[in-house]
């Protein structure tokens, strides 16, 4: 494909029209590179570090090559972590959102009746990690007959994870004819055996950088006494006054001991580990990606395939014990040709693995010396600044594609034998809407919701108020997303 634009007979106008509405202009490498093979459905072995676009690389020629009148998935997304499942489906609706491709994520810690709910209705493309994907096999919930392109993304840190028996099992049980890409920062032994077990010629893809680290990142680390993190912590986050910061911690436990340590020195900051319930990590992680908190206390559970723009510093207060962690870790920094800045804290004792660590990035980081009591305080007035003035909201790459859509909300479903259908002939039939203004259109038992494109929602709610569907006046509002 054309190196320096999306814009080709390969690619159709639906796709391309989301495309620029997400402000994706020029192709990264990898994109450049996996979407012509994938869109002649080639099996694709892909070396890839996160932050170089590998989503959109699958998600284009997936949602290019989708079947929008087979109601059952045409494409399995297998996710090591349930953030990254969320992450992986909402890049598929915003892709396929004029082609009107319906994606579901399943993971655990989600209500598996709600999955099995969405999964009954019309589906293009699931998205899961391996254990929930396991389960609506084996309740047969997931229906797989009509998979033709399954993704194993983050495929390294899956089987790190000790999923490796589990998509095996998977890739046993989907239909033998399909296309199949896998996605990987490193290629272990486990990973080549998976591919030369499961793929056909596989087209062998590398855009890994041969320098692990990217040069936008600056290195540094401070020896310390573990009773003195945390003066050091607020001395370093005075000097460094970062606009946006994520603190990485060993433990759930103490993410939750320096979230309450700063909250009571008025830090705007917000946590996310493993031990929170599902909801409440995916709402601190929405929240703090739209800038309403400036620092992210979390445990590794934030380190891989979270995709957040504009991180200016990562602070290690526990150093990984796993080298590649701290590859993870400082990578969510330095993105998208930006500069950033990683700083870990090390103990004495911690020299084996800091020596691990220089010894994978190929470089010695650089010591600093503790920030001597004068420089904190002649920091202290911009810190002091910064820290109280009001967030300033972001905007998300998919707020300009969703600015001319409304998602409407009526109190009738299923029990009332409604159909997609039945909406569609009434509100394509309104004065000036056309078919293509409707969106994609969810059913459930009792209530139906449905996106209105390009600007026609309040046309279409106000119209709906009086207009009857199979005989039935509904009642219609705008629904409000919830977090």
């Amino acid at each position: 494909m054309d190196v320096n634009s999306f814009y080709n007979d390969r690619i159709s106008e639906d796709i391309v029209k989301a495309l620029d509405g997400l402000g994706y202009e020029i192709p990264t490498e990898v994109q450049a590179r996996v979407i012509p093979s994938a869109l002649e459905k080639r099996d694709l072995i892909v070396k890839a570090q996160t932050g170089s676009g590998k989503t959109a690389a699958y998600a284009i020629p997936i949602c290019e090559l989708i079947e929008w009148l087979e109601n059952k998935p045409q494409a399995l997304i297998l996710t090591p972590t349930r953030e990254l499942a969320v992450q992986v489906k909402e890049n598929f609706i915003n892709i396929g959102r004029f082609k009107r491709i319906k994606a579901t994520a399943i993971y655990g810690g989600h209500p598996f009746s709600i999955e099995k709910g969405e999964l009954k209705q019309k589906t293009h493309v699931v998205v899961g990690t391996p254990g929930r994907v396991m389960d609506h096999i084996k309740k047969g919930t997931l229906p797989l007959n009509k998979i033709n392109c399954l993704v194993i993304d983050e495929a390294d840190r899956m089987l790190d994870m000790g999923f490796v028996e589990q998509v095996e099992t998977i890739m046993e049980e989907l239909p033998k004819e399909r296309m199949t890409m896998l996605f990987s920062a490193t290629m272990s032994d486990e990973v080549k055996d998976i591919s030369s077990k499961y793929m056909e010629g596989p087209v062998n893809i590398d855009v890994s950088e041969d320098d692990i680290m990217t040069s936008d990142i600056n290195h540094f680390l401070y020896m310390t006494k573990e009773e003195d993190k945390f003066k050091l912590l607020i001395d370093v986050t005075i000097i460094e006054n970062p606009d946006s910061c994520i603190i990485f911690c060993s433990t759930k436990e103490r993410v939750d001991i320096v979230c309450d340590y700063l909250n009571d020195l008025s830090y705007p900051c917000i946590k996310i580990h493993g031990g929170m319930e599902q909801p409440e990590r995916l709402s601190a992680m929405k929240r703090f990606k739209r800038g309403e908190y400036r620092y992210l206390i979390a445990t590794d559970v934030a380190a891989r395939g979270i995709d957040i723009e504009d991180i200016s510093l990562v602070i290690n207060l526990d150093i990984p014990l796993d080298e590649e962690n701290y590859v993870h870790r400082t990578g969510r920094t330095g993105r998208a040709g930006q500069k950033g800045k990683a700083i870990s804290f090390v103990v004495p004792t911690q020299a084996k693995y800091l020596h691990d660590i220089e010894e994978l990035i190929g470089f010695e980081i650089q010591e600093r010396t503790v920030p001597a009591e004068e420089e904190v305080s002649v920091q202290k007035p911009a810190f002091n600044k910064k820290i109280n003035r009001k967030p300033q909201i972001k905007k998300m790459k998919s707020d300009r594609l969703n600015k001319g859509i409304m998602k409407l909300r009526f109190n009738g479903g299923k029990k009332k034998k409604l159909r997609a259908t039945n909406f569609v002939g009434v509100i394509s039939n309104l004065e000036g809407v056309k078919p293509e203004d409707i969106g994609i259109i969810t059913i459930q038992d009792t209530l139906t919701y449905i996106e209105i494109l390009n600007g026609k929602g309040p046309l279409v709610l106000e119209a709906m108020k009086s207009t009857k569907i199979c005989g039935k006046l509904l009642k219609v509002t705008e629904a409000v997303e919830r977090f």
